[in-house]
């Protein structure tokens, strides 16, 4: 990925919208061979037009903090962004780590999932790790390499690592490390619940991909379009809360179902429920639970959504407002499955 410039990823990104997954791939694998000039459409050009602006840090409120943090280990060194809430004052609380998706930044990524304004309301951490374009040029978690899927090593041992740091340096609950993410940064997040379960008590995958999906580029492509997943052997003990838009361009929903089906509870009798938002989305939400009651996994599907963080703010880049409240959802699904609960009803 390092050698690649960047009109080459802008070119890739565009073919791949465009439906041609093997001139994509034929770009980034070398010369590519002659084809017909590609010609976005006005909005697509807004659209990556509108990726390449650095959004504003969120607002903060009174008293909180949202500070710039690195972190250097074995496996690399990487930047991050840690929210902390006004209410701490030494006190033991959760831990979410959220990793943003390719060409986001960590900024980006909270203006628009406002999970910083939720981590202020009921009193957590929250770290955005920042990929950077010496690793991937378009700043995507290389969640298709297999030396980037394994613990112990690669990227899942840097976010990993980070965990511990913010552990290390505040009050934690150890019990209340979660991890969430949105496309690269789901695939990372469905990764870390594979081969960190005992750090991470629940993960959220948002229009991503299950461990294992790909091994490289060229299929990482193809599951991305909904076609072979690959190995996946990764099992998960974590439980899983996944969102995913069936009508996503980027990331086929069909891994939606991968990523529940990766889940050693997986098979489970759930309950299917249909609803509509306040401001129209439709969905279906399926929730698998134990034999005690407890949320294991929990799949949203979004009838009509596209690759969006659902409810989020558009402040950012890869979020829609309309759609329920990934964030919230994700919060209560993390409090439930770890045996508490939030101070907020649901819908």
């Amino acid at each position: 990925m390092n050698a690649f410039s960047k009109d080459d990823m802008i070119k890739a990104t565009l073919l791949t919208r465009a439906g041609r997954l093997r001139d994509a791939v034929a770009l980034l694998r070398g010369p590519r061979p002659a084809a017909e000039p590609v010609v976005p459409s006005p909005g697509l050009i807004d659209r990556l037009t509108s990726l390449g602006r650095r959004a504003a840090a969120p607002r903060t409120a009174p008293g909180a903090r949202f500070e710039n943090r690195v972190y250097a280990g074995e496996f690399g060194k990487r930047s991050y962004k840690l929210f902390s809430p006004s209410r701490y004052r030494g006190q033991a609380l959760p831990l979410v780590v959220m990793l943003h998706g390719c060409t986001q930044t960590p900024d980006d990524f909270a203006a628009g999932t406002r999970m910083n304004e939720l981590a202020e309301a009921e009193s957590f951490f929250v770290a955005y790790p920042a990929q950077s374009r010496t690793a991937n040029m378009s700043k995507c978690w290389n969640w298709f390499n297999a030396a980037d899927q394994q613990r112990g090593a690669g990227e899942p041992e840097i976010i990993a690592g980070i965990a511990r740091q913010v552990m290390a340096e505040f009050v934690i609950k150890p019990d209340r490390i979660f991890a969430a993410g949105l496309s690269a940064g789901g695939a990372l997040a469905a990764i870390l619940g594979a081969n960190y379960p005992d750090l991470f008590a629940a993960i959220g995958v948002h229009s991503g991909l299950a461990c294992g999906a790909a091994t490289d580029m060229a299929s990482a492509f193809t599951a991305m379009r909904g076609g072979s997943a690959g190995s996946a052997a990764a099992r998960s003990d974590v439980p899983t809360i996944v969102f995913h838009g069936d009508h996503d361009q980027t990331v086929n929903a069909v891994n939606a179902d991968r990523v529940i089906a990766q889940s050693r509870a997986a098979g489970l009798s759930g309950i299917v429920t249909q609803g509509m938002t306040p401001d129209g989305m439709a969905y279906t939400r399926t929730v698998q639970a134990d034999q005690s009651g407890k949320p294991v996994l929990e799949k949203w599907i979004l009838h009509g959504a596209n690759h969006a963080w659902s409810g989020g703010s558009e402040a950012g880049s890869f979020a829609s407002a309309r759609g329920p409240d990934a964030s919230r959802e994700m919060w209560r699904f993390f409090m439930e499955a770890s045996g508490s609960a939030p101070r907020f009803k649901w819908f």
